[in-house]
C-alpha cells in the first residue's frame, strides 16, 4: 500500500487497530519484525538490564508502504501492551520535521499529562519519559527525520516498544533492529493493482500486468497511481499503460514516471489544482483551501478533490469535515510540476489567495463568539455565506480540526523571512480565535509557537519594532499562565527593543507590564515606580485616558504596600482624569476603589460619602454590577457605623440588582481578543 499517514493531525491513543484484510504482502518482513521483538537484546546477553525501550526500525523510501507495514505490525502486537498504542508523525507531508517539543506535547496530551505551556524540548522529553516509566506502551513514530527525533522520545523503560518509520538508518541509537523495504512481491503487487482495475484486465493479460509491476519496481505508491489511471479508463488495457510508461523512458523513478503520465491525463483544471496543492500548509487540504488556491468555487474544488482521491493522488482523512492529505511521496513531484507548468507570479497569487481566505475564516470564527458586538455582527454580514459558521460550536470544531493546518499556515506566512501585512493579519486572527474559543491557558502552547515565529523573523532581519511586539505577546502569555519571572524578563527585553525602535507604544506598554509583573511578585515599591515611569510617558504625550488608568495602577500598588494616603491621592487623580475624559464608568470605578481605601485607612464616614457618590456615577453609567457591589459596600460601612436598618436596605437593593442582572461576557475572551494582537508598523485587524 502507498505510504500513508498513520493518524492525520497528530497522535492517537488507539484501542482500535486497522481492520484486517486491508494489508497485503510483506509476509517475510512481518515475520522478521515479530521475531525481533522476542529476540534477546545486547544488554541482556552481557548480563545487564535493558536501559531503554527496544526500537524496531522500518526503513524505506516514501511510497514503499513503510507506514502501512508499521501499522500492520502494531495491529498484530498491540494486545501485548496493556497501556495502549501511541502514534505520532515526526514530519509533515512536505518533509518538514515536526519539532520534538510539539510531538512530545501531543503525546503527553494523549496520556492526559499536563505539560507547562512554556516548557522547552528537554523538559517535555523528560516529562514524557516520566509518564511512560511505569507503563507498558507501544509507540509508533512515523516519518522520523533522524535519530535525534527518535532518541528524544524514547522511553527509559524496557517494557515499552518503539516502532520507528524512517527513510534511512537511525545512527546513534543502540540495538536498533532494522527492516529495509524494497518492492512488493509480484503476487501482492498484482493484487494491489486489481483493487483499482478489477480482476478482468489483469487476468486476460497476466504478462502485461507482470510487466507493469516490473516497470513500477513493485513500489506500492506507483502501482496505486497506475491502478487509478486504468480505473479512469475502463476501455484501456494494461498493455496500453505499460506502453505509455515505456515511452516515458528511464528518466526519474518509477513513481515519477507514473505520476507524469497521470498528471498529463487529467483535465487541465484538475491538473492545475493538483499542482497547486504543493502550496497547501503541511500538505493538509480542505475544499476552502483548494478553492482559494485555484480561484474556483468551493463545490467545484470538493468535486476535484474527490476525483483526485479516486486517482490515488490524495488521501481522504477520517474527519467530521471534508479533509484530505497530500501523500508525502507525491509532494516533491507536485512541487516540481508546479514550478514547471505555473509561472512564479501565479504561484505567489495562489498562496496569497489561500492565506487571505484563511484570515477571513479566522475572522468569522472569532466574530461568531461575539453575537452582541455590533462590529462583529457587521463583519459577519460582510462575509460571503460560505465563510460563515452556523454558530460558536461549529466554529470551535472547525478551529480544533484545522489547528495543524492553521499553524502550518502561520509558518508558511513567514517562511520567506518577511512580516508583511497578510502575515501579521493571519497571526493576529489566529491568536484571537484561539483565545476566544479555548482561553489563554488552553491555547498557550500554540500562542507561544506563533509569537516565536514572529520573534525569529524579527531577530533574523533585525526588526526591533517587531521584536518588541513579539516579546510583549510572549510575555503576556507567560503572565497569563503563571510564569511571572519569565514574563518580567521578556517585558524588560521588549522595553529595550522598543527603545531601540523609538516606539512609544512598545516602551509604554513594556514599562506598565513590568510594573504589573512586580505587583504580581509582591514587590509593590518597584511596581509603583514602573507604573510611575509609564505615567510620565503618557502625560508627556498627552494620552489622558491611559494616564487616568495608570493613576489607578499606582494607587493599587500603594494600597498593597499599605501606603493609604498616597493611594487615596492617586485614586482621586484617576477619578478626576476619567471624569475629565468623559468616561463615566471608569470614573465610578475609581471612586469605588477610593472608598475602599478610605475604609482601609479607618475613615468610614469619608468612605460612606465617596461610596454614595460612586453609586450615583455607576447609575449614570448603567453599570448594574458595580451598583450592586457598591450597595453591598454601603451596607458593610453602615453596619460598621451602627445603622443596621439602613444596611439591610442597601443589601436588599444589591441582591435585587444581582438577581436581575444579565450574564456578562467572558472576561478572558474579551482580554484575549485585544491583548494578543501581533503589533507592528502595519498591523491590521
Amino acid at each position: 500500500m502507498a505510504d500513508q499517514a498513520v493518524e492525520t493531525g497528530g497522535v492517537t491513543l488507539s484501542g482500535h487497530p486497522a481492520t484486517e484484510g486491508q494489508f497485503l504482502g510483506r509476509t517475510r518482513e512481518l515475520k522478521e519484525l515479530l521475531a525481533d521483538i522476542e529476540r534477546v537484546g545486547l544488554d541482556t546477553l552481557v548480563g545487564k538490564k535493558a536501559p531503554r525501550a527496544r526500537v524496531l526500525l522500518i526503513a524505506g523510501r516514501p511510497g514503499s508502504g513503510r507506514t502501512a507495514l508499521a501499522a500492520e505490525l502494531v495491529r498484530q502486537v498491540a494486545p501485548r501492551y496493556r497501556d495502549g498504542v501511541l502514534r505520532v508523525r515526526l514530519a509533515e507531508s512536505d518533509g518538514t520535521p515536526v519539532p520534538v517539543e510539539r510531538a512530545a506535547r501531543d503525546l503527553l496530551a494523549e496520556l492526559e499529562v499536563e505539560a507547562p505551556a512554556g516548557a522547552d524540548q528537554d523538559d517535555l522529553s523528560a516529562l514524557l519519559r516520566d509518564a511512560l516509566a511505569e507503563r507498558r506502551t507501544l509507540l509508533l513514530l512515523d516519518d522520523a527525520p533522524g535519530a535525534e527525533h527518535v532518541d528524544a522520545l524514547l522511553p527509559d523503560n524496557p517494557e515499552c516498544l518503539v516502532v520507528a518509520v524512517s527513510g534511512g538508518p537511525l545512527t546513534g541509537i543502540p540495538d536498533v533492529r532494522p527492516c529495509t523495504l524494497g518492492g512488493l512481491d509480484t503476487k501482492s503487487a498484482l493484487e494491489l493493482l486489481t483493487r483499482s482495475t478489477g480482476s478482468v484486465r489483469v487476468t486476460v493479460d497476466p504478462r502485461s500486468a507482470e510487466g507493469l509491476v516490473e516497470v513500477c519496481h513493485g513500489q506500492p505508491a506507483a502501482l496505486i497511481l497506475a491502478g487509478g489511471w486504468l480505473a479512469a479508463r475502463p476501455k484501456a488495457a494494461v498493455a496500453d499503460l505499460a506502453k505509455h510508461l515505456n515511452a516515458e523512458g528511464d528518466e526519474g523513478t518509477p513513481l515519477s514516471r507514473v505520476f507524469r503520465l497521470v498528471h498529463a491525463g487529467l483535465p487541465a483544471p484538475a491538473a492545475r489544482i493538483l499542482r497547486l496543492l504543493s502550496l497547501a500548509p503541511a500538505g493538509l487540504v480542505d475544499p476552502h483551501t483548494a478553492s482559494a488556491l485555484a480561484g474556483c468555487s468551493i463545490g467545484a474544488a470538493r468535486t476535484t478533490l474527490d476525483d483526485l482521491v479516486a486517482h490515488g493522488l490524495l488521501h481522504a482523512v477520517d474527519s467530521p469535515l471534508p479533509r484530505y492529505e497530500v501523500p508525502g511521496c507525491l509532494y516533491p513531484l507536485l512541487k516540481a510540476a508546479a514550478e514547471t507548468h505555473d509561472r512564479p507570479a501565479e504561484l505567489h497569487l495562489a498562496r496569497a489567495r489561500m492565506l487571505e481566505r484563511t484570515v477571513r475564516l479566522l475572522q468569522s470564527c472569532r466574530a461568531v463568539t461575539e453575537p452582541e458586538n455590533p462590529q462583529a455582527r457587521a463583519r459577519l454580514q460582510g462575509l460571503p455565506r460560505a465563510l460563515r459558521f452556523a454558530g460558536p460550536r461549529a466554529a470551535r470544531e472547525w478551529l480544533r480540526l484545522s489547528r495543524p493546518a492553521l499553524l502550518a499556515s502561520a509558518r508558511l506566512a513567514v517562511a520567506d523571512g518577511e512580516l508583511d501585512t497578510l502575515a501579521r493579519r493571519l497571526m493576529s486572527q489566529f491568536v484571537r480565535a484561539m483565545v476566544a474559543h479555548f482561553g489563554t491557558q488552553a491555547a498557550a502552547p500554540d500562542l507561544y509557537g506563533v509569537h516565536h515565529l514572529v520573534l525569529d523573523v524579527a531577530e533574523r532581519r533585525d526588526l526591533p519594532r517587531e521584536r518588541a511586539a513579539a516579546l510583549l505577546n510572549l510575555a503576556d502569555v507567560d503572565a497569563r499562565t503563571g510564569r511571572t519571572e519569565e514574563a518580567l524578563a521578556r517585558y524588560r527585553a521588549a522595553l529595550d527593543a522598543g527603545r531601540e525602535a523609538n516606539d512609544p507604544y512598545a516602551t509604554g506598554r513594556a514599562m506598565e507590564s513590568i510594573g504589573g509583573a512586580h505587583l504580581e511578585l509582591g514587590d509593590y515599591e518597584r511596581a509603583a515606580d514602573w507604573y510611575g515611569r509609564a505615567l510620565a510617558q503618557r502625560l508627556a504625550r498627552d494620552e489622558r485616558a491611559d494616564a487616568a488608568r495608570l493613576y489607578g495602577r499606582i494607587a493599587t500598588a500603594q494600597t498593597y504596600a499599605g501606603r493609604y494616603g498616597e493611594a487615596q491621592r492617586a485614586w482621586r487623580a484617576s477619578a478626576a482624569g476619567h471624569r475629565k475624559n468623559g468616561d463615566v464608568g471608569a470614573h465610578a470605578r475609581a471612586l469605588s476603589e477610593l472608598a475602599r481605601v478610605q475604609e482601609y485607612a479607618g475613615r468610614p464616614e469619608e468612605s460612606l460619602r465617596t461610596c454614595q457618590e460612586a453609586v450615583e456615577w455607576a447609575r449614570r453609567a448603567e453599570d448594574e454590577r458595580l451598583q450592586a457591589a457598591l450597595q453591598l459596600r454601603l451596607a458593610d460601612t453602615l453596619e460598621h457605623l451602627g445603622d443596621p436598618a439602613a444596611a439591610r436596605v442597601h443589601r436588599a437593593a444589591a441582591e435585587r440588582m444581582l438577581a436581575e442582572e444579565r450574564p456578562g461576557r467572558d472576561s478572558e475572551v474579551e482580554h484575549g481578543a485585544n491583548a494578543y494582537e501581533i503589533r507592528g508598523a502595519s498591523a491590521e485587524d
